[in-house]
């Protein structure tokens, strides 16, 4: 994706299912836990790079003993550095006792991180709070054993202020944190149910209680004092989560591959979390995976599919091969099927495999041509059109790379701008002047700003006829605000060329009707019933907008004529299927806080409001 997005973050859980002995016989070390949530992790580091956390619950531990343990660290590397902290720790008790890594009950007592229990955490601040204190997981603590709870997830909720008012607890960790509402909530219905049976914890029964409150996507997990734990995903499957299990251990993660490679377990052996169901391990060990929620439309979130999830998946893979595949069609009518003078390439690397899946659509092309031409010449072709044809090939070349960051010391805007230029470099003597034409894919286009302010100026420079931008994403026109931080209704390319053709039409009064009807919503409590911002887009087809937006991402410096194509919906819905979320391209929110985002999204732009729209 050109345009950097945050985005949601990256879970990793373990539950070891025998003693720490086991693991030290069977697998030669007494860290196998630790080392494989270092593994899960790193696997995931694509989905977080704010911060990260760890914890672990100690079973079994006498009274007076700490056992329940934490670390979070804000900034780049830091899962490496959480790990090395623990590593220390270890290499120091080993230099005092040489011979204690060989008895793991020892380790056990001495060392934080050598629980039973554990929990990993990889951040992005989608609410743009990147203070340690902010990173997952949180404590909340009791002079009870059983009230301990340290909570994680991915997730944005977008009524924490209706949950806060309707449990009332102690609040004890950082306010306006979607995790610190679960956590508190989620709290509050555990002492209820430890205050009816302190003997045996009704986990279900408590997250029944506590979910029901919550609007959102999210996958959480809770480690609780007296060795229970669980995930949970949301009941539409908005977030992703995976879990494998075997007589060792229990394992989640917010990307199947990583599981996968941790634990060199095939595809068939990890399977997806169900919708509104909870994965439970008591203290004794018992796994269960059972309904809470009941499960409502299945609406996983199609960015996942896009960009976000790693594309190792196996199932990610062809869908981005599919989605670049489908946008064959498309750019063959804007090429008017001049395959000759055109070069195709893609932009960022996050795009490859879709630039793979676009040049087998036009490689599809160029075999029929050539069969057609076969068979309607015959004998009558000579060798070298026999050979000029054979040899027909889509031009492929690398255009465009991403350079070192560029970092601007100079405040005058113009140099700030030209130096923004230079974020990616060009591939030079690739193209026939005044004669090519350079097609490159992108991901998605989200703001634009990348694209108009740095690619397409440095493509210019390489003096093509025309340059095509392709996304592989439809235009994203509403905001997210179930784990993807993109809250403001101003920022996006699409909402800012549908404003101007509103402008340009003389039909600015859509602006202001879509506005009133938001407040008056906004008045009446009604703001989470319809998605009022539809109108904004009502009266253009996509390709008119689609054109505005080419017009608005060609700088006056630019030479080359300048065109836009976008995945249809119907495209992706055939190369994504299984993941149906489409809200951010279609405004049709899974829950209703989706719709209150989308239209005090449009409220503070209008008002010129700089905060979230949840």
């Amino acid at each position: 994706m050109s345009d950097a997005i945050k985005h949601e973050c990256g879970l990793a859980y373990i539950r070891l299912l025998k003693p720490f002995t086991y693991y030290r016989q069977k697998y030669g070390s007494s860290f196998y836990a630790l080392n494989k949530l270092y593994l899960l992790m790193e696997k995931q580091h694509n989905r977080g790079q704010d911060g990260a956390g760890v914890a672990t619950v100690k079973l079994n531990t006498e009274p007076g003993y700490q056992f329940m343990h934490r670390m979070r660290l804000n900034g780049a590397g830091a899962i490496a550095r959480i790990f090395q902290d623990i590593h220390g720790q270890v290499a120091e008790l080993e230099t005092a006792h040489p011979e204690i890594s060989n008895h793991p009950g020892l380790l056990k007592g001495y060392l934080p991180f050598m629980g039973e229990v554990l929990l990993g955490h990889l951040r992005y601040g989608t609410q743009g709070k990147n203070d340690v204190n902010f990173c997952h997981p949180f404590i909340k603590s009791d002079i009870n054993p059983t009230r301990n709870l340290m909570m994680a997830g991915n997730f944005n909720l977008v009524n924490t202020e209706d949950i806060l008012s309707k449990v009332q607890p102690d609040i004890t960790t950082p306010a306006g944190s979607d995790l610190g509402a679960m956590i508190e909530t989620i709290h509050h219905f555990l002492k209820k149910e430890d205050a009816k049976n302190p003997a045996a914890l009704d986990v279900e029964n408590i997250l029944r209680e506590s979910t029901s409150l919550f609007d959102g996507g999210y996958v959480c997990s809770g480690l609780i004092g007296n060795g229970d734990s669980f995930v949970m995903r949301d009941p539409n499957g908005i977030r992703p989560a995976f879990f494998y299990k075997n007589d060792e251990v229990v394992v989640v993660a917010s990307e199947r591959p990583a599981i996968m490679t941790t634990f060199n377990v095939s595809i068939e052996d990890v399977h997806e979390l169900k919708p509104g169901h909870a994965i439970i391990v008591d203290a004794s060990g018992n796994f269960r995976h059972t309904e809470i929620l009941a499960p409502r439309a299945y609406t996983a979130c199609s960015f996942e599919r896009i960009y976000f999830s790693r594309g190792s998946d196996a199932d990610i893979y062809k869908e981005r091969m599919q989605l670049g595949r489908n946008l064959a069609g498309s750019v063959l009518r804007k090429l008017n099927n001049d395959l000759k003078n055109t070069i195709v390439s893609f932009i960022p690397n996050t795009a490859e495999t879709a630039f793979y899946g676009l040049i087998k659509g036009l490689e599809d092309y160029l075999k029929d041509i050539k069969l057609q031409r076969i068979l309607t010449k015959g004998a009558e072709m000579t060798p070298e059109e026999m050979s000029e044809l054979i040899s027909r090939r889509v031009r492929i070349e690398k255009l465009a790379i991403k350079d070192v960051k560029m970092r601007t010391f100079i405040t005058e805007d113009a140099s700030r701008d030209e130096m923004v230029q230079h974020v990616y470099d060009i591939t030079y003597g690739t193209v026939q002047k005044g004669v090519d034409t350079l097609v490159v894919i992108d991901d998605s286009i989200v703001r634009g700003t990348t694209l108009r302010q740095s690619i397409i100026k440095m493509l210019d420079r390489l003096g093509p006829k025309k340059i095509i931008i392709v996304s592989s994403a439809p235009q994203i026109r509403y905001p997210d605000c179930y784990g993807i931080d993109m809250s403001k209704m101003g920022d996006f390319i699409a909402f800012q060329a549908a404003i101007g053709l509103l402008k340009d039409t003389g039909m600015e009064h859509v602006i202001q009707d879509t506005y009133d009807a938001c407040k008056a919503a906004q008045q009446n409590g009604t703001l989470h019933q319809e998605n009022f911002v539809k109108a904004i887009y009502a009266s253009f087809t996509d390709e008119e907008i689609s054109h505005k937006i080419a017009s608005m991402l060609k700088d006056s410096q630019v030479h080359a004529d300048v065109e836009i194509i976008y995945q249809t919906l119907e495209g992706l819905h055939d190369a994504c299927p299984h993941n149906k979320g489409d809200w951010y391209f279609t405004g049709n929110y899974p829950t209703q806080g989706g719709n209150r985002v989308s239209n005090r999204a449009f409220i503070n732009y209008i008002e010129k409001t700089t905060s979230r729209g949840y």
